[in-house]
């Protein structure tokens, strides 16, 4: 198989680099020199490329050669880093080749301890799935992910990751990073540690956000210490465990940095930061006591300009939100907001009985998770709108029973607002209703969930409802009408949550492709669905015959329902329909069931279908030539989330 043109310019540099170092060049001078002087002065013939190189080998020097370049996926782990829109094989070790001219650190994770919660889970059942931990990097823009290691109080983690500090970024991205660039550098390393159970359910651990430019004072460019791992949530001061690591430079550099100046940089840039929170802080009180003598059932709403994130740390909400270009990982609108829809909504689970606990999760822990609550899946929503270039804002209010939600709205150049619910992906239209005209019928009335709106926001605006009622219906979304709402100041918001002006704020990662297979999948999911309904009728007494045709010509209407989805159109339900009634004969009956998952694991969508009458009448079916047939179609979306279509159906002979 060819190899790609840059991997050949790159082949190339490696054997240059190599040639380059030591004494190969003179070892093969002289060997020219000898072979040419004693061997071959009374041939007469020249020496040719095939003599050369035999002579080469003989005396090791291609063999030396070769067993210096170290080539990408020797010896490797079997784990996987994650870096803009697709996987890479992961770099096993420091001695891989890197690009002599960038600068590399090189994170190595050596073990755990002291990870107290999970004492028990040594005690695995043999041939039991145990709980797993893995452990997501980001850095710059680069996103990496360890092989999953068994829980354990002291768990061998055992895994590198090699990060990039200029990474596609214009200027000195193509210079050699000395100290004093790299101690302005001061993008933190996240790293978040997600726990997976036995069922598949994902738990986070930690979020830890790591300095990395203590290493920058050591003589040898290498740093060894330990991280203590807090929790999250109402247990952010607790520890969940520690790791210990190594960072280290690559190439190492000639020149330390001082302890005094490394301090002093940190210093700086906390109090820079701190000094800006404060400043935001002293305008938003003065901003809220103005808001608050317009009306006084002010006071009521829900205009929310602070949220805390999962590590207890109080952030302005315009902080959360970053227009998010998908690459080519996403092609529209309406399919960010069918990705987005398919993770899984979890509240944040809290200690104890209460109210429900209010957590921003910041996006890396939130896609690594994958799982988050209403406000999580509003800001990757809103992100995402923004990247694909709309007027996009996240909604803060109610719903029905007067529940705390968020939503994300998007109004046009012709002000047509639209509204995007995240946790299903469905649009609503918003047309403001007359307060004065008589009541509507339950016909009529908005279709949408929604009915108080507290604030809108995004991540360089922020207005507060400034309407006499906030009700959503009757709501005009006319931003730039200060009557209506109230803004706050542009410079304000940027002076906190533009990009580079507050570095401590956590990094925005990009979207990571999907490592599903689908068509394996789907026919994983298909074979264990037949086993499964195959069993359960043996155990009532019936026997099962599948019909792989009738299995097949369901494939057509999975594909509209997930199309429908996307674009809200129908495409090929006639064909369907058609090829359905061909394959029925007369005298005989159809039924069919579809529902969709956003999981794979086949007892848990199994269970759930049969809580369903339709379906559980399709799979108890009895009578004259009962032939059962089952589809499964799983569409692939970034960051593995996924839809998982399952149609179940069944044909027999009517009994007049």
């Amino acid at each position: 198989m060819a190899l790609p043109a840059e991997k050949v310019a790159e082949l190339k540099q490696i054997i240059h680099n190599q040639l380059s170092q030591g004494d190969v060049q003179r070892r093969i001078r002289e060997m020219l020199a000898e072979s040419m002087q004693e061997e071959y002065s009374s041939s007469g013939h020249p020496l040719g490329e095939d003599e050369i190189f035999s002579r080469l080998k003989q005396r090791g020097v291609v063999d030396n050669i070769l067993h210096q370049i170290q080539f990408d996926g020797a010896g490797s782990k079997p784990a996987t880093h994650m870096r803009g829109d697709h996987m890479m094989e992961r770099v096993a070790d420091k001695k891989t080749n890197i690009d002599p001219t960038r600068r590399y650190l090189y994170l190595y994770i050596k073990a755990g301890k002291a990870f107290l919660e999970h004492l028990e889970d040594n005690n695995a059942m043999p041939g039991q799935v145990a709980s797993y931990f893995t452990f997501h990097v980001l850095f710059r823009g680069q996103r990496f992910k360890s092989r999953p290691v068994a829980c354990a109080c002291e768990p061998d983690i055992d895994e590198g990751f090699l990060l990039e500090l200029h990474k596609d970024s214009a200027g000195d991205a193509g210079k050699m990073a000395d100290p004093t660039t790299m101690l302005s550098i001061c993008d933190q390393i996240h790293l978040s540690l997600i726990k997976t159970d036995n069922t598949g359910e994902t738990t986070l651990v930690s979020s830890h956000f790591l300095e990395w430019r203590p290493v920058l004072t050591s003589p040898n460019s290498r740093l060894s210490t330990s991280l203590e791992m807090k929790g999250t949530g109402s247990e952010n001061k607790v520890s969940a465990g520690v790791i210990d690591i190594q960072v280290e430079l690559f190439p190492k550099t000639k020149q330390t940095v001082s302890n005094e100046v490394l301090s002093a940089q940190l210093q700086l840039e906390r109090s820079r930061h701190a000094e800006q929170e404060r400043l935001f802080l002293v305008y938003a009180k003065q901003w809220w006591k103005e808001y608050l003598t317009i009306r006084e059932t002010h006071k009521e709403r829900l205009v929310k300009i602070f949220a805390q994130d999962e590590n207890g740390n109080n952030r302005p909400v315009c902080s959360f939100v970053k227009p998010l270009r998908a690459g080519r990982l996403l092609d529209t609108a309406r399919e960010a907001a069918r990705f987005v829809s398919l993770i899984h909504q979890e509240r944040t689970p809290m200690l104890g009985g209460g109210g429900r606990t209010e957590q921003w999760t910041t996006m890396h822990a939130f896609l690594t998770r994958n799982k988050g609550d209403c406000e999580d899946h509003a800001v990757l929503l809103c992100s995402l709108l923004l990247g694909f270039g709309l007027d996009a804002y996240v909604c803060v209010g109610t719903k029905a029973k007067s529940a705390v939600h968020t939503w994300v709205m998007t109004v046009s150049t012709d002000g047509l607002v639209t509204f995007w619910e995240s946790l299903n992906g469905h649009r609503y239209i918003h047309e403001a209703l007359d307060p004065n005209a008589p009541p509507m019928d339950k016909q009529h009335r908005p279709k949408y969930p929604y009915r108080t709106v507290g604030c809108v926001f995004n991540h360089q605006a922020f207005f507060a409802n400034n309407q006499p009622t906030e009700n959503v219906e009757v709501c005009q979304f006319n931003l730039r009408d200060e009557a209506r709402w109230k803004s706050m100041s542009h410079d304000a918001i940027m002076s906190v949550c533009a990009s580079g002006s507050t570095p401590l704020w956590p990094q925005f990662p990009p979207l990571s492709s999907s490592s599903i297979d689908p068509a394996l999948a789907s026919n994983d999911l298909e074979q264990q669905l037949r086993i499964l309904v195959t069993e359960h009728r043996r155990d009532m007494g019936l026997t099962t015959l599948w019909d792989d045709q009738l299995s097949y010509l369901l494939t057509p209407s999975l594909a509209a329902y997930e199309t429908e989805r996307t674009t809200g159109l129908i495409p090929g339900n006639e064909e369907f329909q058609d090829s359905i009634k061909q394959a029925v004969p007369d005298g005989h009956t159809f039924k069919g069931y579809p529902i969709q998952f956003s999981h794979r694991n086949a007892r848990k969508a199994f269970a759930t279908c049969l809580r369903s009458p339709v379906c559980e009448e399709i799979i108890h079916c009895r009578g004259d030539h009962v032939r059962l047939a089952v589809r499964v179609r799983v569409y692939p979306y970034p960051e593995s989330a996924c839809a998982t279509w399952i149609m179940f159906a069944c044909k027999y002979k009517c009994i007049v």
